[in-house]
């Protein structure tokens, strides 16, 4: 195992064996022929360590995972690169399912997890709070399973302050909005995630400026709204700023805002500024969605789109 110091640790509370399947064309009420099948691990936080530890960075990540498919899933990281926590729990890993077409037509259907008991979600809180020690940031990523209390991620958002440790929140529903009151560092909701927090339509460029800063007042020091091909809107103390990537023909953009919020991340870890980190983070993303199934960009491939994500600042 690595001996190196830890730097950001990610937290998969309810990961998934992806099985992504792309078809010819995806049509309604038609059939379509299946070209491929190919499981992979899966869950925000997983496939943000990834990305880390892909870009160059230091990584470990947390997890519970039971079952025959929690073996299988253990399986995929055996040689993944970064440390691997993995807390025991009795039920099975779950298996979302990928499907997507030669277009770019994307549908993703998610298993809701496994049922945590109280035993075996205190337990990985404690194993979590134990990891903070020596860390700088903490990514908490995905949905919580049956069981989970919504405060879940706030409690940890709250221990990360004690703890002087950075915290990214990438969630949605209930979860979202107590994390957000807890004050994290960064929060990152998609269009669908901000719109059933805010409960509003977001159509317009009015509409995301207009969001992020309701965001932005609900308590993250900094808010970046991911708006898939358009980029990403963000609020901070230092003002709002819009990303804007190049058109790209986009192949599968599942687990695109996974690389965005990493990236982002590992980019202020090697102490660059924020435009730059967001710049990075979009390129990353945008690359990302290029690739065909669960794949994630290079820095290389990064690299060439970040050359053409244009910096806004929204006076």
């Amino acid at each position: 195992m690595p001996t190196w110091t830890l730097v950001i640790l990610t937290l998969t509370v309810n990961p998934a064996i992806d099985r992504t399947i792309a078809v010819d064309r995806l049509a309604f009420e038609d059939r379509a022929y299946i070209l491929s099948s190919k499981d992979t691990p899966g869950g925000r936080g997983i496939n943000a360590a990834m990305v880390i530890h892909a870009f160059g960075g230091k990584t470990i990540a947390v997890l519970p995972a039971g079952g025959t498919s929690g073996v299988r899933f253990e399986e995929f990281l055996k040689d993944c690169g970064f440390p691997v926590v993995v807390v025991r729990i009795k039920n099975r890993v779950r298996t979302n399912l990928t499907l997507t077409d030669k277009n770019g037509l994307t549908m993703k259907l998610n298993e809701p997890g496994p049922t945590l008991t109280k035993a075996e979600i205190n337990k990985l809180d404690k194993v979590v709070r134990a990891k903070m020690d020596g860390v700088s940031w903490l990514m908490l990523c995905g949905s919580l399973p049956p069981g989970v209390p919504d405060i879940f991620y706030a409690n940890l958002i709250e221990y990360a302050h004690k703890k002087k440790v950075k915290t990214l929140l990438d969630t949605d529903g209930e979860a979202l909005r107590h994390g957000i009151e807890a004050r994290p560092t960064v929060v990152k909701p998609n269009q669908a995630e901000a719109e059933r927090l805010l409960n509003t339509a977001l159509l317009t460029r009015t509409h995301y400026l207009s969001a992020v800063e309701k965001l932005y007042r609900m308590g993250a020091d900094c808010v970046l709204l991911s708006l898939g091909s358009r980029g990403v809107v963000s609020a901070s103390a230092g003002g709002v700023l819009e990303a804007i990537p190049p058109r790209i023909d986009t192949i599968s953009p599942i687990g695109a805002g996974d690389a965005l919020a990493a990236v982002f991340v590992h980019t202020l870890e090697e102490k660059k500024d924020f435009p730059e980190a967001l710049r990075w983070g979009v390129a990353a993303g945008t690359a990302s969605a290029a690739l065909p199934g669960m794949q994630f960009a290079t820095r290389a491939q990064a690299a060439k789109i970040y050359e053409h994500v244009e910096i806004r600042r929204v006076e």
